[in-house]
Order: C-alpha cells, then sequence, then structure tokens
C-alpha cells in the first residue's frame, strides 16, 4: 500500500470514511477536553487522597494536559487533508508523532518555567520521559478506539446498505405478470404501445436493481417512473383509472428516495382502483411545510370484503423503514383510513 496518493480527493465521502474523526468540530473537542480532564483527576486522586485534595497539583496537571490536548486537536484538525492521503498505519504513526513532538514540546517548556538555581537534573529529564509514555499509551488508545469506531461505521453503513437495496428490490410479482400479460395481448395488434410498455417496465426494474438506490434522486426522476408505471396500469384499466398530480414543488430542485412514491402509487391503484367496477382517482399531492418534504397519496376504499391489508401493510412498513434508515426519526409515514378515502402521507428533511 502507498505511503500517500496523490489521486485520492478531499471529496465529502472520504472524509466520512476516514478513520480519525474530525477535531474541528466543536463536539469533539468538547469530548477531548472532558475526557482528559477526567484522566487528570483519576491520576492527582491516585497519587493523593481525597480528604488533602492536590487542588495545585489539579491545577498545575490540567493547564499543562489541556495545552497538549488542544493543541494536538488544532494540529490533526489541519493535517487532516494530509493524513487522509495516507495509508491506516502511516496515517496512525504520523497522528502518533505530532502528539508526542508536542508533548514533548510542552513538556520542556513546562520544566523550563520551572528551573532553580539547580539546573537541569535527571529529575527533569525522568518527568519528560514520563509525559512522552504517558502521551504514548493515551495517543494509543485513543487510535484503536477511533480505529474501533471506524470499523464499527463501515459494517454498520454496509447493513444499511444491504437491508435498503433488498426494500428496494421489492416489486410485486402480479405487477410483473399483469404487465407481461399487457404486452401480450398488444404484441399482435398494437405492436408500438407494447414495444412502449417494455420500454416503460425495463425501467422500473432498472431502478429497482441501481446500486445507488438508497441515494436521493431529482423527484422529477421519481415522478417520470411513476408516470410510466400509470401508463402501463391504464391500459390494463382503461378509463377507471385517473390520476390527479398536484406537484406544488420544482421537481428537479427536490431530491427524494428512488422508488418511494411507485409503491405507493401501486398500492393506491392496486387496493383502492381495481377493486372498484367504476374505476376512481388517486390523488398525488406534494409540497414542501418547514424544510419537510410533504408526499401523500389518497385513494378510494372499495367495500369491507374486498381487502389486500396484509399486502398493504408489508409495502408500507418496507417504505417507512428506508426512510427511516436513510433520515433517521425526522421521517415519517403515516397511514390513514378513512370511511371512503385511505391516505398515505410521507414525510422526511430536506437536504440543505
Amino acid at each position: 500500500m502507498k505511503k500517500l496518493d496523490p489521486d485520492l480527493k478531499d471529496t465529502p465521502e472520504a472524509a466520512e470514511d476516514f478513520f480519525l474523526p474530525d477535531l474541528c468540530q466543536p463536539q469533539s473537542i468538547l469530548f477531548l477536553v472532558l475526557i482528559s480532564e477526567l484522566l487528570v483527576v483519576v491520576g492527582v486522586l491516585a497519587n493523593g487522597n481525597l480528604i488533602n485534595f492536590d487542588w495545585t497539583q489539579l491545577g498545575l496537571t490540567s493547564l499543562f494536559v489541556q495545552w497538549v490536548v488542544l493543541a494536538s486537536a488544532a494540529v490533526l484538525c489541519n493535517f487532516r487533508p494530509v493524513l487522509m492521503r495516507m495509508s491506516t498505519a502511516y496515517a496512525t504513526l504520523t497522528g502518533y508523532a505530532l502528539i508526542l513532538s508536542l508533548t514533548l514540546i510542552f513538556s520542556i517548556i513546562g520544566e523550563w518555567m520551572t528551573l532553580d538555581e539547580m539546573g537541569w537534573d535527571l529529575d527533569k529529564t525522568g518527568i519528560l520521559i514520563r509525559n512522552l509514555l504517558v502521551a504514548a499509551v493515551m495517543s494509543g488508545i485513543a487510535f484503536r478506539y477511533f480505529f474501533l469506531q471506524h470499523q464499527l461505521r463501515r459494517q454498520e453503513q454496509a447493513e444499511l446498505n444491504s437491508r435498503i437495496q433488498a426494500l428496494q428490490s421489492r416489486i410485486r410479482p402480479h405487477f410483473l405478470f399483469n404487465s407481461m400479460n399487457i404486452i401480450a395481448s398488444l404484441i399482435s395488434i398494437d405492436p408500438d404501445t407494447a414495444e412502449t410498455v417494455v420500454e416503460d417496465l425495463s425501467m422500473l426494474f432498472r431502478a429497482s436493481f441501481n446500486d445507488s438506490s438508497n441515494r436521493p434522486v431529482a423527484l422529477s426522476e421519481e415522478l417520470d417512473l411513476c408516470r410510466k408505471y400509470v401508463h402501463i396500469e391504464s391500459l390494463r384499466l382503461d378509463d377507471r383509472l385517473k390520476i390527479d398530480w398536484q406537484v406544488e414543488v420544482d421537481p428537479d430542485s427536490v431530491r427524494i428516495p428512488l422508488l418511494t412514491l411507485q409503491p405507493l402509487l401501486e398500492n393506491a391503484i392496486y387496493h383502492g382502483i381495481q377493486p372498484l367496477p367504476e374505476g376512481g382517482e388517486v390523488v398525488v399531492c406534494i409540497k414542501i411545510e418547514d424544510r419537510k418534504l410533504i408526499a401523500t397519496i389518497s385513494n378510494p376504499l372499495p367495500d369491507s370484503d374486498y381487502s389486500h391489508e396484509p399486502s398493504n401493510r408489508m409495502a408500507l412498513d418496507n417504505i417507512k423503514r428506508r426512510l427511516e434508515a436513510i433520515y433517521g426519526s425526522e421521517a415519517s409515514l403515516v397511514p390513514v383510513r378513512g370511511e371512503q378515502i385511505f391516505t398515505t402521507t410521507i414525510s422526511y428533511p430536506l437536504e440543505d
């Protein structure tokens, strides 16, 4: 493995995949300050007792340790782009060298400021060696912790991507069978339309098996897939299917996880329109409220003796888990069953 890769770019993805955290962030600095201060208190207590607590030693030790910690964080923060281009081993060794160098510098300054008429002696040399050993041990523990945290994050991300792709790739078999039947019936009477259906169907399945499907795409791309799906279903349901598109946002500037609306639209047609002899209208409303995208899909309800509730529930749960996996707790999917209308509303925060 090369020591330095000049072709590696400082991309956000590379920064997130680096084992060393961003020590420029206030929360990271606060964490280091608190942990180091707790270690100082433990060290002072170990050398004395609680009744005759040496506050002077605590203050001096805290001053020295915090200077080393803050200086190390500042140096690693500025050197992070360089360390990101190195292998993990070289980045660790370089970080080690920077921290030990700062520890040595501050130790020399501290001992020089307390020189007396005896001058420099072996005790002060011993203090320097002690400080370097303590810094080496604590830095090793910290780097090991950062590396294990990095490995855990990568494992969680891999599992998350696998789960999202598994949920993303589920298109119900009945839709595939119905589409194939439509294509078969059209080949002899309207081959041009049959070819269009094949193209629309191929785009739907290509999106379903897209490796990057867990990343948001432009809303216009998702709506294009929805319209292709509606076109296929309209050939089967004819005039029984009506769609009211109420898109109150710029579809090119808003992003949405791929294949989020299409399964909801499929549910609305399969559970709401197909059972009704007279058909009905599906309303798709998309708007922005409080920096959140709100998408609502409504469909009429058939008689109570015609129900696909288990399948409906499974599809809604799959989409809800995908949204929560990508956007966290701020995402939601709320189904509401009224007397005559079934409404599904999804909500998630927009990217800045």
